[in-house]
């Protein structure tokens, strides 16, 4: 036992992303052979700490359609195609709602959670252990206290995923938040913590705590009461319900997404760790354990069983599309005049649907369309990075100022993030200028004194049009982690409804309203001053954040 625990204080003076790179590669070389004879390698590894963006999403325009042409064509002629990617979803626009503020999503979880009657379910990151997450759970507990007391058999029931890493950090953590839940209300609750399956062997013996979810999280943000759901990129943390901007859409007495997303969840919860009474945890029965059993086997189950889901979803809207088409060739009458398309991915898992979307949603837009796009860690993937960098569109790129980043004031290595961040935007910023795109490409950084940023997606502008008709929502942040490393998922919701289009309006302007646009002397400020050592050493570290 000494040698390891040697090892482990070694790696946790020294520890970095890169580091873990390299143990990935020497695993790697050491235990491919063995896999391949179908044993389960015990150090079976974590992907490259280098892996190669794949080239950009490939497509075939229908005949007569292009990427953005007048607005008279309909929006069926832009979008319809993402309906051959994933199921799409009719709703009304009356029914979703965008939230704008961190109380706002805070509150609105509350009420929803004290008044459900029959499903309770919460994915996200992890769940803090401060007095705002406290007063979350004891809304659910009064909601499953109130459904047994008006009931022999208890119609609620609450489901929740977490990261196992994240969710399992220290001695006070999400897990012990919630087991007094899980011990009192037993047959009504679940609990369970995805745990990757590229952390394993020797890299999960050596990596400490702290840096483990580098390696891949369940970073799904999904709240759902009843037929109503909040899609967001916010966790379940204090931060996120006060001074940490985000964005949060609700869909009020939306069944059909609602089913659909309670069902992702569920799947997702089938694949992973479930957190039992005394605080240990468990597989299902005869599911592949995600560490300890090859990971290819569990990979594949896992996608079959997620897939399963999509799938079933995808026909269903399919068939359910063909009999409307008879009746209503059109895709702008009746009430019913906002499109919901779901997004998964999950790269891990070898599901890779938002991927392929947002590629082709970037290689379509045409040259007088305008993009509005936001991340709070501004690393785009390289495909990505050549699509906005190739295309016609005009774009209005949105990121975190150091100030804002979450990371801001960290102790540590972590210190240094903000700075990494400076590094990468300028780099891209200096790819603009080389290409003479600044009349097309712009850069804004957001400022709020005393608060972070958070906010990722897109709006969509077609030409010609003053509002947005589509926007991308949710959990992904157009990076590295989010397309090769994390489960993540987005809606994205295309709509005529005049009402919720200024809605969307009104948060983007909002949101840019708090921000500069980014020139060349932004990065000579002394504030955006970064060292040579953070410079040398990002290139090998962007992938893991």
């Amino acid at each position: 036992m000494a040698a390891p625990m040697s090892w482990r204080r070694l790696v946790n003076s020294v520890y970095s992303p890169a580091i873990a790179g390299v143990f990935t590669r020497i695993s790697d070389r050491l235990f491919r052979a063995r896999d391949r004879r179908g044993g389960s390698s015990v150090l079976l590894l974590a992907p490259l700490l280098a892996e190669a963006d794949p080239a950009p999403y490939r497509v075939t325009r229908p005949t007569g359609s292009a990427g953005a042409q007048g607005s008279g064509d309909g929006l069926c002629t832009h979008f319809r195609w993402m309906a051959e990617h994933v199921p799409v979803f009719r709703v009304p626009g009356t029914h979703i709602h965008i939230l704008t503020s961190p109380d706002q999503f805070y509150q609105a979880m509350k009420a929803r959670i004290k008044t459900a009657k029959r499903r309770v379910v919460m994915a996200s990151l992890y769940l803090g252990t401060g007095q705002l997450e406290q007063e979350l759970v004891e809304c659910m507990e009064e909601a499953l206290q109130r459904s047994q007391d008006h009931s022999h058999s208890p119609d609620l029931k609450v489901s929740i995923l977490l990261d196992y890493t994240r969710g399992s950090r220290g001695q006070i953590n999400s897990r012990t938040m919630l087991l007094p839940l899980l011990q009192r209300f037993t047959s009504q609750m679940r609990v369970s913590l995805y745990h990757t399956p590229d952390l394993r062997g020797l890299l999960r013996l050596l990596v400490p705590q702290r840096f483990n979810e580098t390696i891949g999280v369940q970073h799904i943000k999904v709240y759902l009461f009843d037929d109503s759901i909040i899609i967001s990129g916010a966790n379940l943390s204090d931060s996120y319900f006060t001074n940490r901007q985000d964005r949060y859409v609700l869909l009020e007495n939306c069944r059909e997404v609602a089913d659909f997303f309670s069902d992702l969840v569920e799947a997702v919860g089938d694949v992973s760790l479930q957190l039992r009474p005394d605080d240990s945890v468990t597989m299902l029965e005869g599911m592949v354990h995600p560490y300890k059993d090859n990971r290819q086997d569990f990979s594949a189950a896992a996608r079959a069983r997620i897939m399963e889901v999509m799938n079933t979803a995808h026909t269903k809207q399919r068939l359910l599309n063909r009999s409307e088409d008879s009746e209503d060739e059109g895709m702008s009458e009746g009430e019913e005049d906002t499109w919901v398309f779901p997004l998964v991915q999950m790269k891990p898992l070898g599901i890779q649907v938002d991927e392929q979307v947002t590629q082709r949603l970037l290689t379509d837009a045409g040259p007088d369309s305008t993009v509005f796009l936001t991340s709070g860690y501004f690393n785009l993937t390289r495909a990505y990075m050549r699509l906005v960098l190739g295309a016609g569109t005009n774009y209005r790129i949105l990121t975190a100022s150091p100030e804002v980043n979450g990371f801001f004031g960290a102790k540590g290595v972590a210190g240094a993030i903000p700075a990494a961040y400076v590094h990468i935007a300028r780099q891209f910023y200096n790819q603009v200028c080389q290409l003479g795109q600044q009349e097309r490409v712009h850069l804004h950084e957001y400022h709020r004194p005393q608060w972070t940023f958070h906010a990722k997606g897109l709006w969509y502008y077609l030409q010609g049009q003053d509002r947005p008709c589509l926007t991308l929502i949710g959990s992904p942040n157009f990076g590295y982690r989010s397309v090769h490393r994390d489960l993540e998922a987005q809606i994205a919701i295309v709509t005529e409804n005049e009402e919720l289009q200024s809605q969307l309006q009104e948060e983007q302007e909002t949101l840019y309203q708090r921000s500069s646009e980014v020139s060349s002397s932004t990065f000579e400020r002394p504030d955006r001053h970064v060292k040579l050592w953070v410079k040398l050493v990002t290139p090998l570290i962007k992938n893991f954040f």
